[in-house]
């Protein structure tokens, strides 16, 4: 069982040179040794003993509850018991720790809110998909020019035509090869080539040559 005592600056020292080396008073997880230890400090450790000071943060971030489950059992005897302060140890500065605390927890909680506002404000993945369409003519008298500005006229919220050009299918026939992006939840692929084939003067058919999510 180790023995301290942190009731005065030379125990405090040789405890912030144990635990330098180790997350816990005793093995490798947080025991009754570490609880027992906790409780001998009236006030926290002055940071310029960082390991020990780092050692009193983790174990003050547990709960009663929590401190209470964890194993083994409470030393008595090897570790002296918290002192009780009489009128002459009065720590008259002891509210600064308080007040470091106070502002400490106040920081943690900017920083917790300013990060939630942060991420609130990130903007939602927005699903889309790239199509390749495929606007048959009728034949090879079909004004191509202007299938293509019908094609185009099509407009719907979430909609971006892209690149085309013209590719021959025999005959002396060309069909149209479009590139289009569109925003899944705003527009149907099937209200999408029937818009297309609205335009009978021009169109025989509309076909999906590729479809691909971005």
């Amino acid at each position: 069982m180790v023995a301290i005592d942190v009731s005065n600056e030379k125990g405090l020292k040789e405890f912030n040179e144990y635990i330098s080396t180790r997350s816990y008073v005793e093995g490798y997880q947080p025991s009754q040794a570490d609880v027992a230890a906790f409780e001998q400090f009236t006030k926290a450790p002055p940071s310029n003993l960082a390991y020990v000071s780092r050692w009193y943060g983790h174990i003050k971030s547990f709960s009663k509850a929590d401190k209470d489950k964890f194993p083994g059992v409470k030393p008595s005897g090897s570790v002296p018991a918290k002192k009780e302060e009489d009128d002459d140890d009065v720590d008259l500065f002891g509210s600064d720790d308080e007040e470091e605390d106070a502002e400490a927890a106040r920081i943690r909680e900017e920083r917790l809110k300013a990060y939630s506002a942060k991420k609130d404000k990130k903007p939602a993945l927005i699903a889309k998909s790239s199509i390749l369409l495929d606007v048959k003519p009728w034949d090879d008298e079909t004004d191509m020019k202007q299938l293509e500005a019908s094609v185009r006229s099509v407009v719907m919220d979430g909609l971006l035509w892209g690149a085309s050009k013209l590719q021959p299918v025999g005959y002396g026939i060309n069909k149209l090869t479009i590139m289009c992006v569109i925003e899944d939840d705003k527009v149907s692929v099937d209200e999408l080539q029937e818009k297309i084939s609205e335009f009978e003067d021009f169109v025989q058919s509309v076909d999906i040559a590729a479809f691909n999510k971005i």
